[in-house]
């Protein structure tokens, strides 16, 4: 005979999984580290060179202890080997360096940026990988904007770096960090200290939190509203390489989004083609009619003055084509070699305002093809990542996720602000480049792979189900 009880059966409740405190502070670390190359130069102009040095060495120690205390499952054959093939070049041109203290600098800056950006894909997946780009990049903004708006209301004029108001307006307003221009319609620059820096980061803040909101992250309203500072600032900031950078980001984002639509190889073919065929009319119409685009942009079709930036280093780079005068990523304007060699509004200048000839002028034609190589390659694993269904087995139904655009649009960006800015081969541009390729070959789904699944990773256990 049945029994009834008021005793349950079932288990007893427990409290939901939860993420890991250790899980959490690695994270909030690797934030600190991506907030630290995205803001630039803004360290530099707070605390001084020597101070951002020692913070630079300090990060990279930390996150070389952590590594080896965390032992995250690497495939140590599946290494981004252009990436590391470039490095091995920069260094190997040391030999002949004509300023060979420059090049010991920033090679050793380039190593550690490159070991930064492993680092963060080795820690996080996917899905944290794109959350903690977020994080760093409303850092920036937010930043950027109160930075803007103290200046703006209480100091009333420009500052100086190091926090300093002048006495006196200066000659010429690029020796300012602000210009306190948030109110009289100026150009802004936030806590970079230039304006160009601070719309690549707004665009990039764009296509990332657009990406966080395709993939019904929650609080998307708030993402919205990130969405619109960024696209506020960026149009203060009135970069127009920048503006061409969007234009080319949204084109590249139509073109993977109708891709995936494709059923069968034929299909994909001939979008192929259409695609060839309509960028080949953009780039032609463009070239003929580069003066009124950049009259509509403000600028002249030298890019305010770069043409003459550009032809001293082709006559430089011209005296040693083949390898180069030795790696410099980026100039020291103290070394004697760069301080007065191009002045700008009455600046050394400290780049070449373009990837190609800055690489062309340190390393020759052998660091150009290393560079081409290192873009070819990640681009290429990035598209095939983006357009193609993600699968390991028999099934062919699995939906796509949004996240596997950003390394397509990312490297969209980069290869557009090399045109006209050198920011791409150091800083936030060579770490996103080693740091997503790399995560490219380690999980090339979103989800499935070693690294994906470890230990306390997104809710604290170990991720069996099927992504």
């Amino acid at each position: 005979m049945a029994v009834i009880s008021k005793h349950p059966a079932a288990p007893v409740p427990s409290a939901p999984v939860r993420e890991k405190t250790r899980h959490i502070m690695l994270r909030g670390w690797c934030i600190f580290v991506l907030f630290l190359a995205l803001s630039g130069v803004s360290w530099v102009n707070a605390i001084g060179t020597d101070a951002v040095a020692a913070v630079t060495v300090l990060l990279a120690v930390v996150s070389v202890v952590l590594w080896f205390l965390v032992r995250p499952p690497v495939n140590w054959r599946r290494l981004p080997w252009f990436v590391v093939a470039y490095i091995v070049w920069a260094g190997l041109s040391m030999a002949w360096s004509a300023w060979l203290g420059v090049s010991a600098l920033t090679w050793a800056l380039l190593i550690i940026t490159t070991l930064q950006g492993l680092f963060v894909a080795a820690m996080l997946t996917w899905r944290e990988v794109v959350r903690a780009v977020g994080s760093a990049l409303k850092w920036c903004l937010g930043l950027s904007i109160v930075f803007e708006l103290f200046v703006a209301v209480f100091v009333r004029g420009p500052v100086l770096p190091g926090f300093v108001i002048p006495d006196q307006r200066a000659a010429d307003p690029i020796v300012y960090w602000c210009r306190g221009n948030l109110f009289n319609g100026g150009r802004i620059q936030g806590i970079f200290g230039s304006a160009n820096p601070l719309a690549a980061v707004c665009l990039l803040a764009i296509i990332v939190f657009a990406i966080r909101i395709a993939d019904r992250a929650p609080r998307r309203i708030m993402f919205g509203a990130w969405i619109v500072l960024a696209a506020y600032l960026m149009y203060r900031a009135s970069s127009a390489t920048i503006y061409l950078a969007a234009v080319a980001v949204l084109a590249v984002l139509c073109a993977a989004l109708v891709m995936r639509r494709a059923k069968t190889p034929s299909a994909r073919a001939r979008r192929y083609a259409v695609f060839a065929v309509v960028g080949a009319v953009v780039v032609v119409v463009a070239w003929l009619g580069r003066d009124a685009i950049f009259s509509a942009l403000g600028r002249s079709s030298s890019l305010t003055g770069r043409s003459g930036i550009w032809q001293a280093v082709i006559d430089r780079a011209a005296e040693r084509p083949g390898v180069g005068w030795g790696f410099a990523t980026p100039w020291v304007t103290g070394d004697p070699h760069f301080d007065g060699w191009i002045i700008d509004h009455g600046q050394s200048v400290m780049q070449a305002h373009n990837v190609w000839l800055d690489v062309w002028m340190q390393l020759g034609v052998v660091g150009i093809v290393l560079l081409g190589l290192v873009y070819l390659s990640f681009l290429w694993r990035a598209w095939f990542f983006a357009v193609d269904r993600p699968r390991w087995d028999l099934r062919d139904d699995r939906p796509y996720s949004p996240l596997t655009l950003v390394p397509t649009l990312v490297g969209t960006l980069l290869l557009v602000q090399g045109l006209a800015e050198s920011e791409p081969l150091l800083l936030w541009g060579w770490m996103f480049v080693a740091m997503l390729a790399f995560k490219i070959k380690q999980s090339p789904h979103v989800g499935v792979g070693p690294i994906e699944q470890r230990v306390a990773i997104e809710r604290g256990e170990r991720i069996t189900e099927e992504r």
